[in-house]
């Protein structure tokens, strides 16, 4: 369920059926479903299993001799450090694995131990896991890791994020300089950031030691929530938004009135703001910076 739930999340194909009970017969099932509805890509997802487990090793073995995979990637747990040695060893004697993902990167201490052992088996690490998202699945870089550990900012990801965070419309930025901004430029720029990840994740690629709470994660869902439940009329012009207005966008976003004139709130000190900054001619800096 939470694979079909993550592969939904991010709109990829999902094949695959609870009660087959048979590895091998499931996977080919499932290439041919994938093959069909024009998958390029396939990714064959097995149970975790244990080195000890014969014969879920076993049926490793068959897998890979029946289906003839281009790659094969070992997934392990960070929090087993060193012991992955071990771990690694065995699937290496069962099938040719080439690249590693290590998991679970964010909350161990013995992460380090554990990219140590998989390096003694001259597999390439491929992908560390630092959270439970799908955006937290990275691509792993020695230099970025170190930087990381020593509690300095990563650059390179900074201006990557940044980088698509900065692809705004021309017009609209244009009128955001003049000092004319509406709702929807405040949830446009929400959602932006929103895709540069958690502020705690961007807090923590900038080498700040900020401590996001979970209550200010929430307060911009929360925000682009009510938002979400305006007209377009209301978000292009929020003057109209009188009481009967809120109580309806606090009944359709699940939040309280309260809720809807906090935003209201503060999107007009943000507007001021705003206006502020045009006036003293520094259009060139982005209205929320």
């Amino acid at each position: 369920d939470q694979l079909k739930m993550l592969a939904e999340s991010v709109g990829v194909m999902l094949s695959g059926d609870p009660q087959e009970r048979d590895a091998v017969s499931l996977a080919q099932k499932g290439i041919e479903t994938l093959e069909k509805a024009g998958a390029q890509i396939k990714i064959i997802d097995t149970a975790g299993r244990h080195k000890d487990e014969n014969s879920l090793m076993e049926e490793v073995k068959v897998l890979y001799r029946e289906l003839k995979p281009n790659s094969v990637f070992l997934v392990v747990d960070a929090t087993q450090g060193s012991a992955v040695a071990r771990q690694a060893r065995a699937f290496r004697e069962a099938v040719p694995y080439g690249y590693v993902v290590v998991s679970k990167m964010d909350g161990s201490a013995k992460g380090g131990g554990a990219l140590s052992a998989v390096a003694a088996s001259n597999a390439r690490v491929l992908f560390i896991g630092v959270g439970e998202k799908i955006d937290d699945l990275e691509p792993f870089v020695p230099r970025k890791f170190v930087a990381r550990l020593l509690g300095m900012p990563d650059l390179d990801a900074i201006l990557q994020r940044f980088a698509e965070f900065s692809k705004y419309e021309k017009e609209r930025a244009k009128a955001i300089a003049t000092g004319k901004i509406t709702l929807l430029d405040l949830k446009e720029q929400l959602e932006s950031i929103k895709k540069l990840g958690p502020l705690s994740k961007i807090a923590e690629m900038m080498g700040l030691q900020v401590k996001v709470t979970g209550e200010e994660e929430m307060s911009v869902d929360r925000w682009i929530n009510i938002m979400n439940s305006m007209t377009m009329e209301e978000l292009l012009n929020p003057d109209i938004i009188d009481s009967s207005r809120i109580r309806r966008i606090a009944r359709g976003s699940g939040v309280t009135p309260r809720d809807v004139r906090q935003l209201l709130y503060a999107y007009k000190n943000m507007k001021k703001m705003v206006k502020q900054l045009s006036r003293s001619r520094r259009v060139g800096l982005p209205p929320f910076s």
